[in-house]
């Protein structure tokens, strides 16, 4: 394997996983966390998502073949779930609201499909059948590793823009996450369609 190899496979995973987009929206569903369960989350997040990266990796066809399930589902269950999310966060945003961690928010939405959505999924399963099986888990590996860097260190982030600035930001990144929902239901919606 060459690093040109490395870089065809590591370089489309990157874009789909699409961290840049995720930490905002991160920062976003745990404002009102501590340090110690922001952490929790962060590895439920990154243990899931590579949970299901490994299982789409390996079977990932004879999987979604086996239950009748399609991508586009998964994009149009992905979308309400995190507009549901983001529509509590905007309009009740108070702390008795908010939800607490009880583990399931490591796992959805931040493990899937924010970290290792719909278009992580089809990427791999593109990847392995065009690059080969070695390239792309070690591009999945690099990748979840630095999700895992910037989730963790998120909190810098907060500390720079302050503790307004993160309500203001937190209050936009949901906005972006209702948008991002519409978005994936839509385009699931539209590839169903289009099958048809």
């Amino acid at each position: 394997m060459t690093f040109n190899d490395f870089l065809l496979t590591f370089i489309p995973l990157f874009v789909a996983i699409d961290i840049v987009g995720t930490v905002p929206i991160f920062i976003a569903l745990t404002e009102e966390y501590e340090k110690s369960e922001k952490k929790k989350l962060i590895i439920e997040a990154i243990s899931t998502a590579f949970v299901i990266a490994v299982l789409f990796l390996v079977s990932g066809k004879l999987i979604l073949d086996f239950m009748g399930i399609t991508l586009n589902d998964f994009r149009i269950g992905g979308g309400l779930v995190l507009l549901i999310l983001s529509i509590n966060d905007l309009l009740f945003s108070g702390e008795d609201t908010r939800r607490k961690p009880s583990g399931s928010i490591g796992i959805v939405p931040l493990g899937i499909p924010l970290v290792m959505g719909p278009a992580a999924l089809t990427t791999i399963l593109v990847l392995v059948n065009n690059n080969g099986f070695i390239p792309t888990v070690l591009s999945m590996i690099v990748n979840l590793i630095i999700v895992f860097f910037a989730l963790y260190y998120s909190q810098k982030i907060v500390r720079i823009i302050g503790e307004s600035g993160t309500k203001a930001f937190a209050k936009v990144a949901s906005l972006f996450l209702a948008a991002i929902a519409v978005m994936m239901i839509r385009v699931g919606i539209i590839e169903i369609i289009k099958m048809n």
